[in-house]
């Protein structure tokens, strides 16, 4: 893959988690924190009892807020070879990435006032990563297998050597022409 564009999804990857370390990590000045919810699913029930537009915002952001990293890590890592065996380790060490990174947040905001441990924030953020991925990747690897078949078929571009001036040059230059 072209090293610019690992160089772009590196950038991007740094500035991404930037963005989600301000979000997640400064302190809230609230009157009162709710308990930490260590108990799967149960997050996403209260969620659902707010409503279906206010359950979709909540889910939405929870999924929405690692997403970009399903696609920024293979793109930095520079796996989007387009095998399916790559295709289905990449999933994997993507997914395991997206659950390390969501469970270091979720660890870190355990000492930041005002921010609540939530066990099915670790759950939707790695399922928004699987389904950029699943969602991304695909197109990108589909992409460059069409790049490189174009690439093999079409074959190199031929060099043609400098050609010094012909023979007869001299002879012809001296003959008058009358146009």
């Amino acid at each position: 893959m072209h090293l610019r564009l690992r160089l772009l999804g590196g950038a991007l990857l740094v500035a991404h988690l930037l963005l989600v370390g301000w979000l997640t990590l400064r302190p809230l000045d609230v009157p009162w924190a709710a308990a930490a919810n260590l108990t799967p699913l149960e997050g996403i029930r209260a969620d659902l009892a707010y409503g279906p537009l206010e359950a979709a915002r909540r889910i939405g952001e929870a999924l929405a807020l690692l997403a970009p990293l399903g696609v920024l890590l293979p793109l930095v890592s520079g796996t989007l070879a387009p095998s399916p065996l790559a295709a289905w380790s990449s999933l994997g060490r993507t997914a395991a990435a997206g659950v390390l990174v969501s469970l270091s947040i979720e660890m870190m905001q355990s000492g930041v006032g005002g921010q609540v441990v939530d066990v099915d924030s670790v759950l939707l953020n790695t399922v928004g990563v699987v389904l950029a991925h699943v969602a991304v990747v695909p197109v990108l690897r589909a992409r460059l297998r069409r790049s490189l078949h174009a690439r093999k078929s079409q074959g190199s571009t031929p060099r043609i050597t400098r050609v010094g001036l012909g023979p007869w040059t001299e002879v012809l230059s001296a003959v008058p022409r009358e146009y």
